[in-house]
């Protein structure tokens, strides 16, 4: 009966794999890659304008349209007819 026995001296001396690739599958490798990259980055892209575009929406909800040339607190000084700056 064979035992096989595994140890980190087999690995570090075992055989190098050795690939040969023609120069065109290299470079399509390469182009394929390079696409992927762009088509992640471009769906990445479209994620973040849709997010953006969503949360712009709930901030124009949000802000009343009268606000834009107010100071903060004009609306509480309104209410007791003060007009502390402070």
């Amino acid at each position: 009966m064979l035992q096989s026995h595994y140890s980190l001296f087999d690995s570090f001396f075992a055989p190098t794999r050795v690939l040969v690739v023609s120069e065109e599958r290299l470079q399509q490798a390469e182009r394929e890659a390079k696409q992927n990259q762009l088509d992640a980055i471009d769906a990445r892209i479209n994620e973040l304008t849709k997010y953006r575009t969503s949360l712009s929406a709930e901030l124009q909800k949000i802000a009343p349209a009268n606000s834009v040339n107010e100071k903060p607190g004009s609306d509480l000084d309104a209410m007791d007819g003060g007009t502390h700056d402070g």
